[in-house]
């Protein structure tokens, strides 16, 4: 019994340190490639991005209308851009702005993401915007799962029109303590990415949508975000939806964005 305990013991730790030295590897799934959006038919410019400490970051911009808002999209942790061009199409159909970003180590943007780099990322995308004459108050900032850490981060440091978020998290310290119960994930993580500490930060009018079968990230996370969330706010719950729900309510959300940062 001593030595079939021992060996639990060690398989344990085994698995601890594996968790432990790969967990950047599970949030962070860098298989994005570029992609020229004209294949795609998106009338898009292909920009370069700098941030503050020195990456480079692949971008896709479209300019909005005179009076529309600007939707910084920062998508989540699996894919690229180039995935999310249906959404970008319906953005420019409503004569919406896009800044659309490869985090570092996604596609051919340099580094390696981490939490405090994903942020300086958005950064980046909010610097961008303003360079190009847009107006804070028109400026959006999109977030789908991990990048719903990117948009609060942004959004409780600047001034934006609106906050939008696709299958939102309290925290990845939360959703990764639920998956892996089984371990001290919270003195592990690296990388906790504490919505839950911000939202309480933003001004702007907020927008949740979560499906009520997310499996990635469980409803009752983005719940818990939205009940610390300061109103003007709207959480849609998306019946039988899974992980990024807002894809069966995109129109109704651009109708959303529409109405909270009204065209002048």
């Amino acid at each position: 019994m001593l030595i079939a305990a021992l060996v639990c013991a060690a398989l344990y730790g085994l698995i601890v340190i594996g968790l432990y030295v790969g967990q950047r590897k599970i949030l962070f799934r860098c298989d994005a490639a570029e992609v020229d959006p004209a294949t795609l038919g998106l009338k898009a410019k292909v920009v370069r991005l700098k941030t503050e400490d020195g990456e480079s970051l692949l971008a896709w911009s479209i300019p909005p209308l005179a009076g529309r808002p600007l939707i910084l999209y920062f998508h989540g942790n699996a894919g690229g851009i180039d995935l999310r061009v249906e959404r970008f199409h319906a953005i420019a159909n409503a004569g919406m702005g896009l800044i659309a970003i490869e985090y570092r180590g996604y596609a051919s943007s340099t580094g390696s993401p981490s939490e405090r780099g994903l942020k300086l990322d958005g950064e980046a995308a909010y610097a961008a915007a303003i360079a190009s004459g847009v107006a804070p108050e028109r400026i959006v900032p999109l977030g789908e799962s991990l990048g719903s850490g990117v948009a609060v981060a942004l959004a409780a440091r600047h001034k934006v029109g609106a906050l939008v978020l696709d299958s939102p998290y309290s925290s990845i310290a939360d959703v990764a303590a639920a998956t892996y119960w089984f371990v001290p994930v919270r003195a592990l993580l690296r990388d906790p990415f504490r919505n839950d500490l911000l939202i309480g930060s933003v001004k702007a009018p907020t927008l949740i949508v979560h499906g009520t079968k997310d499996r990635v990230v469980p409803i009752r996370f983005g719940e818990k975000l939205f009940a610390l969330a300061n109103p003007p706010k709207e959480f849609w719950r998306v019946e039988d939806a899974i992980h990024l729900a807002m894809g069966d309510r995109f129109d109704d959300t651009l109708d959303w964005i529409a109405r909270m940062v009204p065209e002048t």
